[in-house]
């Protein structure tokens, strides 16, 4: 009943303020009702207690209780990334397949050091005390690309398909890399005894990398034969629910990425599967499934996003060091960008207006925010989380707003 309550709640919010941003902001929807809660937030913690103490309470109470980082990285997450890989075109991929590679792997480990050592030298001129090793996990959980904000705000803008599908692959793939870069820091973190050469930790990505992608090769590609024996919408739309839900436990049980389990699956499906095993109206309802999917859940997300500042005690005690790392984090991605297009010999060079796109269009959002939050309670996650959602804020609502505009300046 608890859970129930909850999500009642939620969705009533995200309805709510999706309403009210398609008729007064119009915003784009995951802007618009991210900035709706995180006013209403303000509001509650400014004048709350004043003004209706109970309802602040409640929803205080209500967010406190939400375990986040569960329900992100174990239920929605699944079903947003196989929402969006399911419409990502496999020739477009394909042709653009090095630099996604290089961008998903490559640019997360460049960029994971370059803000843990800025970071690191920063805090000592603020005065704030944090080993190298938490500076270490917050470039670790900020670096990857979030794909739920990458392909909701891409939709609304006019990329090119070529620099649409480096920066929506990137975001696909690279949330692998960065989870199992961020579990072995959080380890190390916690664990200081515990041992990691770099040829484990090089091991423990490329099982929990490739294994996933043949996992969900293998889930795709099974679930397309499976559709092709018949002509049946609703269970045509029930196999794919079921890919995604059973996918994931048998992804968790053999220890493998979840994520990259999802995108390779829905990239299947979505191509071979579109291609060869369905018929046109099976095709249409299956396309309005996921995209509905793709767009309540992307509301209730971003709402939480926005409430998540209910969650930080003392948001004045890091604002200075969380807003310069806003612009350390920026430097990080272009450098993570710039670096490997000028040694890597990709089919396109990479010009200035190009990279631009790819370094503003790379934006932060929930994943980062659950990573942060399942960091174990002490000295530095109050520090993490606030430097986290400071940028999270920014990328959505200043990156997300202005990418569009950007493009046409950068390619005109």
């Amino acid at each position: 009943m608890e859970l129930y309550y909850s999500f009642s709640v939620l969705i009533v919010l995200a309805s709510l303020f999706a309403y009210i941003n398609h008729r007064f902001l119009k915003l784009p929807p995951t802007i618009g009702i991210m900035l709706i809660a995180i006013i209403a937030s303000i509001i509650v913690r400014v004048a709350g207690n004043r003004i209706f103490p109970e309802t602040s309470e409640e929803l205080i109470s209500l967010i406190s209780g939400f375990d986040f980082t569960e329900v992100l990285m174990n239920a929605m997450l699944n079903f947003l990334l196989f929402a969006g890989a399911i419409h990502i075109n496999f020739a477009n991929l394909k042709e653009q397949y090095l630099p996604v590679i290089t961008f998903s792997t490559i640019s997360v480990v460049i960029s994971t050091f370059v803000i843990a050592g800025i970071v690191y030298y920063v805090s000592g001129l603020f005065g704030i005390e944090i080993t190298f090793i938490y500076c270490l996990l917050f470039g670790a959980l900020i670096s990857p690309t979030d794909p739920i904000a990458v392909l909701g705000i891409l939709k609304k803008t006019n990329v090119p398909k070529s620099l649409e599908t480096k920066i929506a692959g990137e975001s696909l793939f690279n949330d692998g890399v960065a989870v199992v870069l961020f579990a072995v820091i959080l380890q190390l973190a916690q664990s200081p005894s515990t041992e990691f050469t770099a040829g484990t930790v090089a091991w423990l990505l490329a099982e929990e990398a490739i294994g996933g992608l043949l996992l969900g090769v293998v889930l795709g590609f099974t679930a397309s034969k499976a559709i092709k024996k018949i002509d049946d919408y609703i269970i045509s739309v029930l196999i794919t629910i079921s890919v995604v839900m059973g996918g994931h436990l048998i992804a968790q049980a053999m220890h493998i990425s979840g994520p990259l389990t999802m995108v390779a699956a829905g990239i299947l499906i979505g191509n071979y599967g579109k291609k060869v095993a369905m018929s046109p109206i099976t095709k249409d309802y299956l396309n309005k499934f996921w995209e509905l999917i793709d767009e309540i859940l992307n509301a209730i997300l971003f709402l939480f996003i926005g409430f998540e500042l209910l969650l930080i005690p003392n948001i004045e005690s890091y604002w200075a060091i969380s807003t310069v790392t806003i612009f350390i984090v920026l430097f990080a991605r272009l450098l993570s960008i710039w670096l490997p297009s000028i040694i890597i010999p990709f089919k396109e060079k990479f010009s200035r207006g190009t990279i631009a796109i790819l370094v503003w269009g790379g934006l932060r959002g929930g994943v980062s925010i659950a990573l942060a939050l399942s960091v174990g309670s002490g000295a530095h996650k109050e520090l993490i989380l606030e430097m986290t959602y400071f940028v999270v804020v920014f990328s959505v609502i200043v990156q997300g707003l202005t990418v569009g505009r950007l493009t046409k300046r950068a390619l005109a």
